[in-house]
């Protein structure tokens, strides 16, 4: 797990903790609801959960692992992946990596907290030579893999579904602990349809079980208009997540409370599944289904409230850059401006905007600003030697080391000849250092310089720490302060060369 920065300025509004315990209890109360037997379809990131560390301040990132390892004794996972998606190599866009392998990496993980991974199972096979070698992938790791199928109708026609001919089809996986956690490398995997087909195969051999479903957002006791719960929309612009009213639950127990479109969509449908194999429904709701208990351990709603909006503002960034990257056309970009003008943002709740704006105007040329942990704001400019982001990690370093910001903590002579072997060996048309060089700079420095060395042991200090450039980062530096804990955004503007 990600070490942890230092407090910031931005206030504690969520009770981890608490979270925990309360989690693990619902979750506890909701298999003893089923008579020992709960099958909890698992949805956002069950680790380094980072948009719910930044709405919510005091989360955090392995929370949600850790409430399992509470329950490790009587939890076992299972991996549901669906056979589209490892014979066409989908891949994570947070992690640069294919589904499969992300199975793989969960599987790692998930052991070395001593949770039990008790197999894999893959949706819609459909005989694929790749998905026969992932399978044997899994055996050489000691993980049983089993085979769920495409059932024609799906999700509309219940009676063929939930038949022999549907679910019945589908191999059942013998789970040993009361609590079986479904969860998938990412979203599309097949999971709710994993648990209903357990269900089914369940209730054929005469054991009771139940399902739930754990997300974390939207938050379902907050307002829809609540930053928390726009701020999730901020996240999800791309896959036209909306969130609205439960009307379901409004109308059975006249209590307004939030969910998505998506499972109040597939909730009728779900309902007359659960009846058809359980012989009634348990639940009236999308609502009732949930056993995320987030909203209760909220603190402070002030210090929630800025944190949410500061991250609706950060989204609305990384949405305008990367349409501006791939030449969209800014549908995307228009629907975060409504969402910006639904929670009330402006730029102001995220000082490094002005502050790098300000910067630029001054030396005409790319800049960025970072916040410290105590709320000192810090500039970088562009020089002949660094550019903005390598120059703003340089002196955010400096600061909290207590150096003078006109102390050079690496001689521009040992810079020089880096940028030399950028342009005439290795040919890049742009001599000056990015984040990463610098660093690595930095660490050689370190050797022979106390200051330098000094300044070295600050960078654990940046994690969490809000920055702003007004042109875009290049990817090479997007990745440096992406591994620096640092919450980076950018102008879509391109960086002019003269």
């Amino acid at each position: 797990m990600p070490k942890r920065g230092l407090e910031s300025t931005m206030k504690k509004g969520f009770d981890n903790d608490l979270y925990i315990r309360q989690q693990s209890e619902h979750i506890r109360q909701r298999i003893d609801q089923f008579g020992g037997k709960l099958y909890l379809e698992f949805g956002g990131k069950l680790f380094d959960d980072y948009h719910a560390s930044r709405v919510l301040p005091g989360f955090e990132p392995d929370s949600k692992m850790r409430m399992l390892c509470e329950l490790r004794a009587d939890a076992e996972i299972i991996i549901a992946i669906s056979a589209a998606d490892i014979e066409k190599s989908r891949v994570r866009g947070d992690l640069g990596i294919s589904y499969a392998e992300e199975v793989f990496r969960l599987i790692g993980i998930f052991r070395e907290h001593g949770l039990y991974v008790g197999s894999v199972v893959i949706t819609r096979y459909a005989a694929q030579p790749v998905v026969d070698a992932f399978r044997r992938r899994l055996r050489e790791v000691g993980v049983p893999s089993f085979l769920h199928y495409s059932i024609p109708g799906y999700p509309s026609d219940i009676a063929h579904i939930v038949s022999d001919e549907g679910y019945g089809r589908n191999e059942y996986v013998e789970t040993k602990k009361p609590l079986v956690v479904v969860t998938a490398p990412g979203p599309g995997s097949g999971k709710m349809a994993t648990c209903l087909s357990q269900l089914y195969h369940e209730y054929r051999r005469g054991v009771k079980a139940g399902y739930a479903k754990f997300e974390t957002f939207p938050v379902w006791n907050l307002p829809l208009k609540h930053p928390v719960n726009i701020a999730y929309e901020a996240a999800t612009v791309d896959l036209d997540d909306v969130n609205m009213i439960d009307p379901f639950h409004l109308e059975k127990y006249g209590v307004t409370t939030v969910n998505y479109n998506r499972d109040v969509e597939i909730f009728p449908v779900l309902h007359a599944m659960l009846e058809k194999i359980q012989g009634s429904s348990p639940y009236f709701s999308p609502t009732d289904m949930g056993v995320n208990m987030a909203g209760s351990c909220i603190v402070d709603e002030e210090a929630v409230n800025e944190a949410a909006r500061r991250e609706i503002l950060r989204r609305y960034y990384q949405t305008a850059v990367k349409e501006k990257r791939t030449g969209s056309d800014g549908t995307l970009t228009s629907k975060m401006e409504l969402l910006l003008n639904r929670a009330e943002v402006s730029p102001e709740v995220r000082p490094v905007i002005a502050a790098a704006g300000a910067r630029a105007e001054e030396t005409g040329k790319p800049a960025g600003a970072m916040e410290l942990p105590d709320g000192t704001l810090v500039t970088g400019k562009t020089t002949d030697l660094l550019g903005a982001s390598a120059a703003l990690l340089l002196n955010a370093l400096k600061r909290l080391a207590g150096i003078d910001q006109e102390q050079d903590i690496i001689r521009p002579e040992a810079l020089k000849p880096i940028c030399d072997l950028k342009t005439r060996h290795l040919h890049h048309k742009n001599p000056r250092l990015h984040s990463d060089e610098v660093l690595i700079a930095l660490s050689i420095s370190s050797a022979r310089s106390a200051e330098a060395a000094k300044a070295l042991e600050q960078l654990e200090k940046l994690r969490g720490c809000d920055a702003h450039f007004t042109v875009i980062l290049s990817r090479a530096d997007e990745k440096t302060y992406q591994a620096l804990g640092l919450y980076a955004t950018c102008e879509p503007q391109v960086e002019i060369k003269h």
